[in-house]
């Protein structure tokens, strides 16, 4: 971003930003698709929201952190936790969601649709 990187909004959204794997922009960089936010009626900053399936990339690397090991290395229990975090953030939804989510965890698709319907059996109907 080449506006005011120091403006008390540009540091109050940088974290939340982050978190989304979203990109701060000058406002005259903003296209139709980004979120201009202003301060007292000027405009300070834009932000590029990611596409979806970039959305699923970050949280997967956010979880990984979280955890300090690679998904895939995470014990059955764990991963059964991350299946049901990610399905409460829609992350299957996104168009091969479960494919993707399975490679970050080392397992199959099968596996995957067993942990989203160990919790709901009625999902399996």
């Amino acid at each position: 971003m080449t506006g005011p990187a120091d403006h008390p909004l540009v540091t109050a959204v940088k974290p939340l930003v982050d978190a989304m794997g979203a990109e701060l922009l000058d406002p005259g960089q903003a296209t139709t698709e980004d979120v201009v936010l202003a301060w007292e009626g000027v405009d300070v900053m834009a932000v590029r929201l990611p596409q979806l399936s970039e959305s699923l990339d970050h949280i997967l690397t956010a979880m990984e952190r979280r955890h300090g090991m690679p998904l895939a290395e995470l014990d059955r229990k764990a991963k059964q936790e991350v299946v049901r975090s990610l399905e409460a953030r829609g992350a299957f939804s996104v168009r091969h969601g479960v494919e993707t989510v399975a490679g970050a965890l080392g397992v199959s698709r099968f596996t995957v649709y067993n942990y989203l319907n160990r919790d709901n059996p009625s999902k399996g109907e």
